[in-house]
């Protein structure tokens, strides 16, 4: 016998039953069923589970309709996926009941059939009672013990199926022949468990259940003839029913495994399914763009993360779903969504929408408007999704690749300057020894400060420039920013002590911090020539302080007095070439923000609240990490 579909499909998942014991459901036996119905349903990604419906109906009025010769079976099919049940478990049940109500109906038929005088045999009377209480008996059991499974009807000698198909066969088969003259037809009975075996069973014991069933109608043809009936038409119509049984029984099987692989089929599609979903919503979590699903009723069906921050001043705003009209800082969103419903066109580079959440505080998005399906003439769309993105982020993405490409261009433009910038240094030192006169010698000084100048430019574009960071190393930041502040208080000619101009504060124990100590040198040496360019000069007026926040953040941090600095300066602080001194480069800064972003720190300013009197603060956040004694060695001696 040639599997089904099912069952080869069954046999490529590791079930280990031959194909010739299972049944057309064999496909859905415990393992498989249990990775299905077992599983947790997943939400729609993003979609309120209140409106999971119309969702639905929006997703399936977009679907194709299938062909009208499956379009049955694909309903059936979606219906046994939907319950909790599998396909057997349901089918067996069913039979169960119509073998209770079977049983039922025999007894009421006998009860009758004795009010109209019409007596039936003792026999029958027992036959018919014993087979009502075993229907109803096993009608009940499943109810409190567990589902029966297709392997345990595929073998003659199982308990459920010696209960069920066997008990059907010897009772439909001993009712004829024990009331031979009754008026009631019993022979039909053997119907239901042919239909039974044929739809639960493998072919062979589908078809042997119909062989059964077929000698007893012979059967009992011969016992007729023998009490004087006709023997040419009674053996005539036993064998045209038993050819029926046969057919009936290879039909049902046929629509049982069709059905069967409806089912696998639906079930496989519902897990790709989820699968696809679940892969969705993690690509559109983790989007930097803002993604909002919105109705025509303004109605937000879905926000990622990214555009709920958007929409909120602080923080994030509460989680889809949500209403759009109603909240002023939105209104110009919504203008933008209406607007985009009644044109059915929205440009593809999108346009930009100001929120404005308070007075002196807004956020300007570019907002990119798609429709759900393309536009018909006669379809109106429901759904919209906007892709929203912060203009700042858009121009400080521009800023950067202009910056990139800038820096490019100055590094090859620095590597040349470098050799003609050594040819006029050692020409200068050569005029600076004939030079006799004093004009000659500040000629010649300002030639050589001009050109340390330039050396410095160039190298700090070279550093900026460089490919090849070094390989980052855990350094005792403690033992470092001492040793870099007895250093630079040296060569800025700055003393120590409780009148300094410099104030320290250290802890005691060492922190370790991932960074490169030379590069920890240059950053710390900038943030107090700048601290000391614009200081007032009194004793502490630049406060220098290291502390560990946790376990996994170091901080460090330069104070100094003075006017804080101007938001519009501010926001080009850490910009190249930008500076408020005629003589500065404007790389400082930047250099710095670059050296720290090579090791995972960050490096930004800020003002002191109102009344202290250190109102500036440029402070480095450094990744901590545990130092071993070799890395203090390293970093104690300046």
């Amino acid at each position: 016998m040639s599997a089904a579909p099912g069952q080869v499909d069954t046999e490529r998942r590791g079930h280990t039953q031959p194909a010739s014991d299972e049944s057309w459901f064999g496909a859905f036996g415990p393992a498989e069923e249990s990775r299905f119905a077992d599983a947790t349903p997943e939400p729609l990604p993003f979609t309120a589970p209140a409106e999971l419906d119309e969702a639905a109906a929006t997703a399936a009025a977009a679907t194709p309709e299938p062909s009208a010769d499956s379009r049955f079976l694909l309903r059936q099919a979606e219906r046994l996926v939907s319950t909790g049940q599998t396909a057997f478990e349901r089918i067996y049940r069913t039979f169960i009941g119509a073998r209770a109500a079977l049983g039922v109906a025999l007894v009421v038929t006998l009860g009758v059939a004795g009010v109209f005088g019409l007596r039936p045999n003792l026999a029958t009377v027992l036959i018919s009672v014993a087979y009502a209480t075993l229907a109803l008996a096993l009608w009940w059991m499943p109810r409190t013990q567990r589902a029966t499974a297709p392997q345990e009807l595929a073998h003659l000698r199982s308990p459920q199926w010696l209960a069920t198909i066997g008990a059907d066969l010897v009772c439909f088969t001993a009712l004829p022949l024990l009331a031979p003259g009754s008026s009631l037809n019993y022979v039909a009975l053997l119907m239901l468990p042919v239909l039974m075996a044929g739809v639960l069973t493998p072919r062979a014991m589908a078809l042997a259940t119909a062989g059964i069933a077929t000698l007893a109608l012979l059967g009992a043809a011969w016992l007729a003839v023998l009490a004087g009936g006709d023997a040419a038409q009674l053996m005539t119509q036993a064998g045209l029913a038993g050819a029926g049984l046969f057919v009936i029984t290879v039909l049902v099987g046929e629509l049982a495994g069709r059905l069967a692989r409806e089912e696998l089929t639906a079930r496989g599609n519902m897990e790709m399914a989820r699968q696809q979903a679940q892969l969705n919503r993690l690509v559109i979590e983790e989007m930097q763009d803002g993604v909002l699903v919105v109705d025509r009723r303004g109605r937000v069906r879905a926000a990622n993360p990214a555009a709920r921050l958007l929409l909120a001043p602080t923080g994030p705003c509460r989680p889809a779903p949500f209403q759009l009209r109603g909240v002023d800082a939105w209104a110009a969103l919504v203008k933008t969504v209406e607007r985009a419903f009644v044109d059915a066109a929205w440009p593809e580079a999108g346009r930009d929408v100001t929120l404005v959440f308070e007075p002196g505080a807004s956020r300007t998005l570019r907002v990119r408007i798609r429709f759900t399906r393309k536009r018909e003439p006669q379809a109106a769309e429901e759904f919209c999704v906007l892709f929203l993105e912060d203009v700042r982020n858009m121009q400080a993405r521009s800023r950067q690749e202009k910056l990139a490409a800038m820096g490019r261009v100055s590094a090859g433009i620095a590597h040349e300057i470098r050799n003609p910038l050594a040819a006029i240094a050692q020409a200068n030192a050569l005029l600076d020894e004939d030079a006799v006169l004093p004009s000659q010698r500040q000629l010649t000084r300002m030639v050589a400060d001009n050109v340390d100048r330039l050396k410095r430019i160039v190298d700090d574009v070279m550093e900026v420039a460089a490919d090849d960071p070094r390989e980052a190393s855990v350094i005792d930041a403690s033992a470092q920013v001492a040793a870099v502040c007895s250093e630079w208080a040296r060569a800025s000619d700055v003393r120590l002590g409780d009148q300094s101009v410099l104030r320290v504060e250290l802890p005691l124990e060492p922190i370790g911090v991932v960074f490169d100590a030379e590069h920890l040198r240059r950053v710390l040496v900038n943030l107090l020539d700048n601290a000391r360019r614009h200081a007032s000069g009194k004793p502490g007026t630049i406060f220098l302080r290291l502390d560990s926040r946790d376990d996994t953040r170091a901080f460090l941090s330069v104070t100094s007095d003075g006017e804080p600095i101007p938001s519009e300066v501010e926001r080009y602080l850490f910009e190249p070439f930008f500076s408020t001194r005629s003589r500065g480069t404007g790389l400082g800064l930047y250099i710095c923000r670059e050296l720290c972003e090579r090791y995972g720190a960050s490096i930004d300013y800020r003002v002191r609240p109102a009344g202290e009197e250190l109102l500036n603060e440029f402070f480095v956040v450094m990744r901590r990490r545990a130092t071993t004694p070799t890395d203090a060695r390293l970093h104690l001696t300046p």
